[in-house]
């Protein structure tokens, strides 16, 4: 898992970083809040987690889901029904000098 997470918050931060942002601040406040007995800045820091989260999910709703591959179509068969070609060979001889 140590190996995973970072991956996941680095491929998190590079796609969204302003969501990203607000989130980790988030925690952190609602962290330092709730620790120190602080309830308005736990709840802003809840607040503010549950904005991003809820602006992230909204644009993931927004995203148009992409178009279906279209099937390709080959105009040639995958393998010729011919024989292969023989091999060319480079003759040893010179040829004559003029």
């Amino acid at each position: 898992m140590n190996a995973v997470f970072p991956r996941f918050l680095k491929s998190s931060y590079r796609k969204e970083p302003i969501i990203s942002v607000l989130i980790t601040m988030g925690v952190i406040d609602a962290l330092i809040g709730g620790l120190d007995d602080r309830w308005s800045l736990f709840a802003f820091g809840l607040g503010t987690t549950g904005v991003a989260l809820a602006y992230k999910w909204w644009r993931i709703q927004q995203r148009r889901p992409l178009p279906d591959e279209p099937v390709v179509q080959h105009y040639l068969p995958e393998r010729s029904s011919s024989p292969a070609l023989p091999m060319l060979s480079v003759s040893k001889k010179k040829p004559p000098y003029r």
